[in-house]
């Protein structure tokens, strides 16, 4: 497939005017901003032509908010109770790239140990992100078993969690100069037997969803997003992927153990809402495949903290950086200035959901008939507190 590597002249980025909605022909409609199409609470504004959309508006700010401001207000290390809120339901790579921004500019480097353990923190992070998107979908579409299925495995990864870092959701256990604490005792073994059983759940999960005639005929060319939308409108992750863009930073610029661990960028040729879901799919069973490697290649000893000075009081030398990582979603990235002293400057998260479900999401739910709005919404995979940051 041609990859687009700049703007196209066939896209019109204008404001379309308003509808008139005097004439009685058209309804507006709001869609949440508490409806389970998304992660979080958005609001969709819809104006319909009987029961086809031909104006979208999204709305977001009904949850917790302003995260950049609060931690110009607070210490380094008092951030973290901040930044997991930031994409609830994957708060790690917050942990992660905050901390990495922290210590770029502090010259701090982590040991060995401490690398092999945050990346298998991040993609059992992803795991459980996939494992409730997957339900997402599935619920938007009217299919209730699959979600049923999904969140309660889901709670087995969490469990993994809480083993490793005392907490379910927000773990706060990647800081600057490594991790809290290494892998439990017998925590291995529980963790691949885990993995067998999501491998087997995934397997059930192709066979009752995907090949489903009616979410196949539902999900098929809804929401299409052609080769020529990617770069203008940002997309990134698997929404990118999905329409043959071989682009995932754990490949491209590898962090953490990514540049020993044996895998393959997954692409796809079916860019609409079922050719996301395949792919995140397969991006599923890949997260479970580096977890295994993970397990096998982590050292067992030496140290996971790097020594670090007092945190309660510490000032990072003055500076700038921007820190990325590839989340469930795409690029995620912090810019983080210090000017010496003990409070962060400026700190601007850099997020896929402000794209996807801002910019893409008004243009592709045009034309969708409103049974499938939340089909449409789920697929784009967003949450709102990363866009009202």
């Amino acid at each position: 497939m041609t990859q687009s590597t700049g703007h196209s002249a066939s896209l019109d980025f204008t404001q379309p005017e308003p509808v008139d909605l005097s004439s009685g022909k058209y309804v507006k409609l709001w869609q949440g901003p508490q409806h389970p199409g998304i992660t979080g609470n958005m609001s969709l504004e819809l104006v319909l032509d009987g029961d086809t959309i031909i104006e979208c508006k999204t709305h977001v700010g009904y949850l917790h908010r302003a995260f950049e401001k609060l931690m110009e207000r607070r210490n380094y290390i008092q951030n973290f109770t901040v930044v997991c809120r930031i994409a609830v339901p994957e708060p790690t790579f917050n942990e992660y790239l905050y901390s990495a921004a922290v210590e770029e500019l502090s010259g701090i480097e982590v040991p060995e140990r401490a690398i092999w353990l945050r990346t298998m923190n991040l993609e059992l992070m992803r795991l459980a992100s996939f494992l409730m998107w997957i339900g997402g979908i599935s619920g938007a579409f009217g299919k209730y078993t699959v979600p049923n299925w999904t969140l309660a495995y889901r709670d087995y990864v969490l469990d993994l969690f809480e083993e490793m870092t005392g907490a379910r959701i927000y773990h706060m256990y990647i800081v600057p100069g490594g991790v809290r604490a290494g892998m439990p005792e017998g925590f291995e073994e529980r963790a691949r037997a885990i993995m067998d059983g999501a491998d087997k759940l995934l397997d059930q999960i192709e066979r009752v969803l995907f090949n489903n005639v009616v979410f196949k005929a539902r999900s098929k060319g809804l929401g299409i997003i052609t080769p020529d939308m990617v770069d203008p409108y940002g997309i990134v992750g698997p929404n990118a992927r999905a329409c043959g863009f071989a682009r995932d930073l754990r490949k491209d610029e590898p962090y953490l153990a990514y540049d020993q661990l044996d895998f393959d960028i997954v692409t796809g040729n079916e860019p609409d809402a079922y050719g996301r879901a395949y792919c995140r799919l397969l991006e599923t069973r890949q997260s479970i495949n580096l977890i295994r490697q993970c397990l096998e290649r982590t050292p067992t000893d030496g140290p996971f903290q790097a020594d670090m000075p007092n945190v309660l009081h510490w000032k990072i030398p003055p500076g700038e950086t921007y820190v990325k990582a590839e989340c469930t979603r795409g690029e995620y990235g912090y810019y983080m200035v210090s000017d010496g002293s003990e409070y962060v400057r400026r700190v601007h998260v850099r997020g896929p959901s402000y794209t996807h479900a801002i910019a893409v999401m008004e243009r592709l739910a045009v034309g969708t008939n409103i049974a499938d709005i939340a089909g449409l919404m789920v697929s784009l995979h967003t949450y709102p507190p990363e866009i009202e940051r």
